[in-house]
């Protein structure tokens, strides 16, 4: 392929696909031609890129022509439909749904911990869930020196995650709660939910995703199927609880991390400040650790509030929060184009 890539974003008006532009922008991606593909409700409208406006094309199977590079980012059904179209004219597809992840002729990457198994690909190349790839930015350094055996975690989950609808319930609800000069006891609103099984605004709704016979969720299962895949260790155990909480942007995750040798605080410090893509904000007594308000935004994850786990062996707990749409999503996405280069 020539120096510069012909770039397809498949779902290019939705939250991921913004950032996905942006994203190639700021980072000088070698693009020579972008293609912004959606809906048909959708085609006609224009996108900027670099300055220039762009219109959007109605995606079909033969959208692919000439395109090097295709990120999709429109769920799992458009993956599954269009990915092999894709392929088949000669793009290597980089994609954000769940699809294609647990397929064993497809790579599952976070270029900082798995980045040689790009060179494995068929012609497609999965992104990880965003809550797992944000979790493993810390853990796998860890891993690395320690040998991670297992993990209990709960998520705290942003709405954007769901998708623009999901930020607009959630800024209505708040909008709605204000207007009407409420108690702060009386949050519960009279309008219904539409996106989410119960009021967001002002709740916790340990949901995301359907239930599984387990009881777990398939977002829950994802922490370990996928974290088994990225980091090449099967016997790696994982139990989460997924929590949608209202806030428009960025996913928290407190993990407790059993390792096979020992682990002390300063040790693990010393190994997480030399992690790529990862900050360490780590001074409670100054009420420093990482916050969803202040991660929105920023390419790298950030974790804090390290200490020894006092109910497990060689137990470490942390807190990792980072910016689901772009490390756990565009941006992890174009990282991966990038090893393509």
């Amino acid at each position: 392929m020539s120096t510069l890539k012909n770039v397809a974003i498949v779902g290019a008006t939705g939250a991921v696909g913004a950032e996905m532009i942006r994203c190639l922008e700021q980072r000088q991606f070698p693009v020579g031609q972008l293609t912004l593909l959606a809906s048909a409700r959708s085609a006609g409208k224009k996108l900027k890129f670099k300055g220039e406006d762009i219109t959007i094309q109605e995606l079909t199977p033969d959208s692919f022509q000439g395109i090097d590079i295709a990120l999709f980012s429109a769920g799992g059904g458009i993956s599954r439909d269009f990915a092999p179209h894709a392929v088949k004219a000669g793009a290597v597809v980089v994609d954000n749904s769940s699809y294609f992840r647990q397929d064993p002729n497809t790579p599952l990457v976070v270029p900082e911990i798995n980045a040689a198994d790009v060179k494995n690909h068929q012609g497609i190349i999965a992104n990880p869930n965003c809550t797992t790839a944000i979790s493993l930015m810390a853990l796998y350094p860890l891993h690395q020196a320690f040998g991670v055996k297992r993990i209990f975690a709960s998520s705290y989950q942003a709405v954007s995650g769901t998708g623009a609808q999901a930020i607009e319930e959630l800024a209505n609800q708040s909008r709605e709660w204000a207007s009407q000069n409420r108690a702060w006891d009386a949050a519960k609103l009279d309008s219904k939910p539409h996106v989410y099984p119960h009021q967001i605004a002002f709740n916790a709704i340990p949901q995301v995703d359907s239930f599984l016979d387990s009881g777990y969720t398939k977002e829950e299962m994802k922490m370990e199927n996928e974290g088994r895949k990225i980091m090449h260790l099967d016997k790696f155990r994982a139990s989460v609880t997924c929590v949608r909480i209202p806030v428009f942007r960025a996913h928290s995750i407190a993990i407790s991390a059993e390792f096979e040798k020992p682990v002390t605080v300063e040790a693990a410090r010393e190994v997480l400040s030399k992690a790529p893509g990862l900050d360490i904000l780590d001074d409670p007594a100054n009420k420093v650790y990482p916050l969803a308000l202040d991660i929105a935004g920023r390419d790298n994850c950030a974790v804090g509030r390290l200490r020894m786990d006092c109910a497990l062996d060689n137990g470490l707990a942390f807190w990792v929060v980072g910016d689901q749409l772009l490390k756990g999503a565009a941006l992890n996405a174009v990282q991966i184009a990038e090893c393509l280069l």
